[in-house]
């Protein structure tokens, strides 16, 4: 990586000082020459390569046909993107009808441009489409949920453990109507999504739930926006951190730690209306 600044076109404004979360430019006085120091420690964000009024911050990393000059008129105003965010619901109503690969993919651009802790931009995300993969998430789910069923309620365990844990207990009926719906085939996992989308980083990075989520709101805003519904797989990362295996990591082929998990389906229809909250 390199990174210089052009003197003959700089201005010397400083904004590049003012935005540099790595304090590599400096400034003695205002109006004096830019300076750069400890190039080693940028962490790539491009906030001096964006703000830079005569585009005199040079960074390897950024090459003029990387950045676009933001039209501001397009953006919208805040009243719509209070309306996208009041019109958001997990709607559980899908249809069959599978998503366009260039939705899916508009979707997981969103989702690239997630803030993350120091601009590692460690997450990945990994769409699943195939039925036989999503019968599977489903049925692994229903298992780990019956084995700990079984678990709980052996007399000797419930009668040492439910003293201590009486809010783990009230969630052993949920398990049983949960098999019950799925062995009918009536998903109660998935709800019948089409897609389904894990969001995980390596597992050694510290910020990776943090980071994944925020890379999963983007998503659902994104959705929303594309008419597509998406819901939170609770159960699926619960049933996950339960088992401590990564049985459905390796099933699917993600090297890491799955953080979020988003279902993701065409709904079967809209909701005309928000409630306020």
């Amino acid at each position: 990586m390199t990174l210089n600044i052009d003197q003959s076109t700089c201005i010397k404004c400083g904004k590049c000082v003012k935005v540099c979360p790595s304090g590599i430019f400096t400034q003695e006085k205002t109006k004096k020459n830019i300076g750069l120091i400890h190039i080693n420690t940028c962490i790539v964000c491009g906030h001096c390569v964006d703000v830079c009024p005569t585009d005199s911050v040079q960074h390897s990393d950024f090459p003029s046909e990387k950045i676009h000059t933001i039209d501001y008129v397009k953006m919208p105003t805040p009243e719509q993107v209070m309306l996208l965010i009041k019109s958001r619901r997990s709607n559980r109503s899908l249809t069959s009808k599978s998503i366009p690969e260039e939705i899916l993919n508009q979707i997981i651009e969103a989702a690239n441009y997630a803030p993350t802790a120091s601009n590692a931009r460690a997450v990945s995300f990994t769409i699943i489409t195939d039925p036989e993969k999503l019968l599977w998430v489903s049925d692994y789910t229903i298992g780990v949920f019956s084995s700990l069923a079984k678990v709980l309620l052996n007399p000797i365990v419930k009668c040492i453990l439910k003293p201590f844990i009486k809010g783990v207990y009230k969630y052993v009926p949920a398990f049983e109507r949960l098999k019950t719906e799925h062995l009918a085939g009536n998903d109660p996992i998935l709800r019948n999504a089409t897609a389904l989308l894990f969001i995980h980083t390596p597992k050694s990075n510290r910020f990776g739930c943090e980071d994944s989520n925020l890379a999963y709101q983007n998503t659902s805003l994104m959705a929303q926006s594309l008419g597509i519904s998406q819901i939170y797989m609770g159960f699926v990362l619960t049933a996950i951190k339960q088992e401590g295996k990564d049985t459905l990591a390796r099933k699917l082929g993600i090297d890491g730690k799955i953080h979020a998990i988003m279902a993701l389906g065409i709904p079967a229809f809209k909701y005309p209306k928000y409630v306020d909250r």
